[in-house]
């Protein structure tokens, strides 16, 4: 029988000696590899060719959905399973559209992490419940461009339309039009209210 060769890219060491140890104990499971970041995995992936890439979503440096892409880019037929404590619906969509075919929290039943598996190296797609319904009930909001961005961390700070003008070397109508267009993208009544969605939805890195 051939076995489902398993790739760890978790930044937590107990988290991935303890993924090692419990899938040892599956007879169609081989943990081939595991690394602690995103480039690591990536690099391991190209040599290993696992079928299932595991992936944390929320690393330092590269990202979920940043990882899944480079993975695929290296290692096309392997199937990548996002593995998340907590994450948006923002991060999680963008790893999906990134190429990942699972999804699930941390938090699992080990027989249901098991099945997840084998569904994503048999070429199937296996997102948890809880992920399906954070999906469904906060959409992820769509991609914003450089300037969009800019203005909303400037709105984050605290700054006003002026301050955001003087900053950009715009004018103030031309802020107030970025502003109105922003806060239709993303949902927000108000500046409050974007900045709060921002910090939220993790939409800036600080």
């Amino acid at each position: 029988m051939k076995k489902i060769t398993v790739l760890i890219i978790d930044d937590h060491a107990i988290l991935r000696m303890g993924l090692k140890s419990l899938l040892g104990t599956k007879k169609d499971i081989e943990v081939a590899g595991d690394a602690a970041n995103g480039e690591a995995g990536v690099a391991k992936a190209a040599r290993l060719k696992p079928d299932v890439a595991i992936v944390d979503l929320m690393m330092p440096g590269m990202d979920g959905a940043e990882t899944t892409k480079r993975i695929l880019s290296v290692s096309p037929r392997t199937g990548v399973m996002i593995l998340t404590t907590f994450g948006t619906a923002d991060a999680i969509s963008h790893a999906i559209k990134a190429g990942a075919r699972g999804a699930v929290m941390k938090n699992v039943d080990f027989p249901e992490l098991v099945e997840a598996i084998r569904t994503v190296a048999a070429g199937g797609q296996a997102i948890s419940p809880e992920i399906e319904r954070l999906l469904s009930e906060s959409p992820p909001i769509p991609s914003l461009s450089p300037r969009q961005t800019e203005i909303l961390e400037s709105i984050t700070r605290g700054l006003s339309n002026g301050d955001i003008a003087k900053q950009l070397g715009i004018s103030v109508d031309m802020v107030k039009e970025h502003v109105n267009s922003l806060l239709v993208k993303i949902g927000a009544a108000n500046r409050t209210e974007a900045a709060t969605i921002a910090l939220r939805k993790h939409l800036l890195k600080f």
